[in-house]
């Protein structure tokens, strides 16, 4: 009987159980979120924030400790079809995750619980991920919504102008328009007057044309 043992069995041995919380914690340093059951999440927790605590430290001592905890595995990357090493499990905790919780007193993960189940024996599935992730994601989110709404703010003054140049341009024309109907009507005048003046002197002809046949 397990009366008052602490920890899940897991279904596994002890060996068994243990390499995998190790392969599990460098997959969370490694990509810094990961999908397993909650089970298995609850379990990890609580190993993945001590050597966290111990990264902190950032003495020789911590690392040779957390390298006889968790091992030292490499990172590797895909670059033109060959693989790159990118560096160590041990490497990125002590020198870019550790440094980020240096204010913080604990609380270094999170688990997410998410709404689809595992196939075959329906496990609940969760992600278990590091806080600063979140974080950071959240600040793209904003750069981004910021981004967006300078993008806006620039198409609305672009409207103005051509708001603006379209005004002036139909100002423009209403003045023309009018300059034109009033050389328009000025040529008419002229016009009428002249005939007006034609026929005066057409009349004053034919008056003095008869005056000289009597």
């Amino acid at each position: 009987m397990r009366h008052r043992v602490a920890g899940r069995r897991l279904g596994r041995d002890t060996q068994h159980r243990l390499a995998m919380r190790r392969n599990m914690v460098a997959s969370l340093f490694e990509h810094e979120t990961i999908s397993t059951t909650i089970e298995k999440a609850k379990e990890v927790k609580a190993f993945a924030e001590k050597l966290i605590t111990i990264a902190k430290k950032g003495t020789l001592a911590a690392r040779r400790q957390a390298i006889s905890m968790l091992g030292n595995r490499d990172i590797v990357g895909n670059e033109d079809g060959k693989t790159v090493k990118k560096g160590t499990v041990i490497q990125k905790l002590f020198s870019d995750i550790a440094p980020r919780y240096l204010d913080r007193p604990g609380g270094y993960t999170r688990i997410v619980r998410l709404a689809m189940r595992r196939l075959g024996d329906n496990g609940q599935l969760v992600l278990l991920q590091l806080v600063g992730k979140e974080e950071a994601v959240q600040e793209k989110t904003k750069s981004a919504s910021k981004k967006r709404s300078s993008r806006k703010v620039a198409k609305t003054e672009e409207a103005v102008e051509v708001e603006e140049v379209v005004e002036a341009e139909e100002v423009v024309e209403e003045t023309i328009t009018e300059e034109v109907d009033k050389t328009a009507e000025v040529t008419e005048t002229k016009e009428s007057t002249e005939a007006e003046t034609g026929k005066t002197d057409e009349t004053d002809t034919q008056a003095d044309e008869t005056e000289k046949k009597q």
